[in-house]
């Protein structure tokens, strides 16, 4: 089909003004350069004022790697980890791995308390037993390279950041993890400017969950987990709350923090990004119109035009915003050593994420809020599936 409307040749060029703007933003979302990366082993480290929080539920498969990477991070390492009533004998696997390198307790969870998120809920119960000035907040499918910890603690003294947190690298050894995991980094890097997170305006605060090391003190004056109780973004709402009491906050890309958790097909990485993606949007419907209409324009439109518009200028203006859209996502490829021709793929990605979102929407309007870890939540946070 052949476009002769004006209409489609001024979208076209609201398309290719999108994605130059986005490249000339001063603030870069689409760049690397907040980074943190290890000096290599530092078995010598003293880390007697860390005190890990991992929680944990059904996750015997991966704690193993989680524990045996904290035990190479240094001396004098204590770990609570707090089995959310696992059925898959998480503990056992726990005890088995811990080795004599790294001091660890496991604390049995309770049954979950209605308005709580699961991790939420299983963190608060950890932050009890947090003896130490500093917590690191540890998903249980996170393993940190070695020397990791003593780099965070060197960046949150370079910083006077009261948080610190790592964006860890996730699995990308599958086709379905090459072709989408990359982008979900560039997307929340979108969202959440890193540069302008480390800033001290209160308008963006980030932060990673699967990686954080927080100040004891500053997560004891906000109240504990229980000011995020019902959160789902929580490592963002966790960020947002300490920036709003008066502290900094810093995030950064890290090949530092791995996530052993893998992503075998499609529907695993959809359930993954559909739990959350609505709730990026407050939950509006307004902001998803917005939130197609603004994807439509930045990742149909350029193609449109290339391929249905006859005339030659619209051509050049279709294929100038495909240039500058592959332009913004190729740091974020580099940085994760996958090939720059994966960035012509980015409109069939944004597809398939708007797709997400759209699902996620539509759990919501169906009565369940999110879901995770055999746990559905609706609306008011009551859990189902425990």
């Amino acid at each position: 089909m052949i476009l002769h409307d004006p209409g489609f040749t001024y979208a076209a060029t609201a398309a290719a003004v999108l994605w130059l703007g986005l490249l000339a933003l001063p603030w870069r979302p689409w760049g690397t350069r907040e980074r943190l990366e290890t000096r290599g082993a530092t078995p010598e480290a003293d880390l007697s004022s860390v005190v890990v929080l991992i929680p944990a539920r059904n996750e015997a498969a991966t704690i193993g790697q989680t524990l045996a990477a904290l035990a190479r991070q240094g001396c004098n390492l204590k770990a609570i980890l707090i089995d959310d009533r696992s059925s898959d004998g998480t503990a056992d696997a726990a005890r088995a791995a811990a080795g004599t390198n790294l001091a660890l307790e496991i604390v049995s969870g309770s049954a979950l308390e209605s308005g709580w998120a699961g991790k939420m809920f299983a963190l608060e119960q950890g932050r009890k037993r947090a003896d130490r000035p500093l917590v690191l907040l540890l998903d249980a499918d996170i393993a940190l390279e070695p020397g990791a910890i003593a780099a965070l603690l060197e960046k949150k003294r370079e910083t006077g950041a009261a948080l610190v947190s790592l964006m860890a690298e996730l699995s990308m050894a599958r086709p379905v993890e090459r072709l989408l995991m990359p982008a979900f980094v560039y997307f929340f890097k979108l969202v959440y400017p890193f540069a302008l997170s480390n800033g001290p305006t209160c308008l963006v605060a980030a932060a990673a969950g699967g990686c954080i090391l927080i100040e004891r003190a500053a997560l004891d004056e906000i109240g504990g987990f229980g000011a995020l109780k019902g959160a789902i973004i929580d490592d963002c709402a966790l960020a947002r709350t300490v920036k709003r009491s008066g502290r900094r906050t810093w995030i950064g890309l890290s090949h530092a923090a791995k996530s052993i958790r893998g992503y075998q097909t499609l529907g695993t990485v959809w359930c993954m990004v559909a739990r959350s993606a609505y709730t990026q949007l407050h939950y509006s419907p307004i902001l998803l119109a917005l939130a197609s209409l603004m994807l439509a324009l930045g990742f149909w439109m350029p193609l449109v035009a290339l391929v249905s518009f006859p005339a030659l200028g619209a051509k050049l203006i279709g294929g100038l915003a495909l240039l500058a859209m592959a332009a913004s996502y190729v740091p974020t490829l580099r940085y994760y050593g996958r090939s720059p021709f994966w960035a012509v793929a980015l409109p069939l990605i944004g597809t398939l994420y708007l797709a997400m979102t759209w699902s996620s929407a539509i759990d919501y309007w169906r009565g369940r809020r999110t879901a995770w870890k055999g746990r559905v939540y609706d609306r008011h946070m009551r859990a189902s599936g425990e």
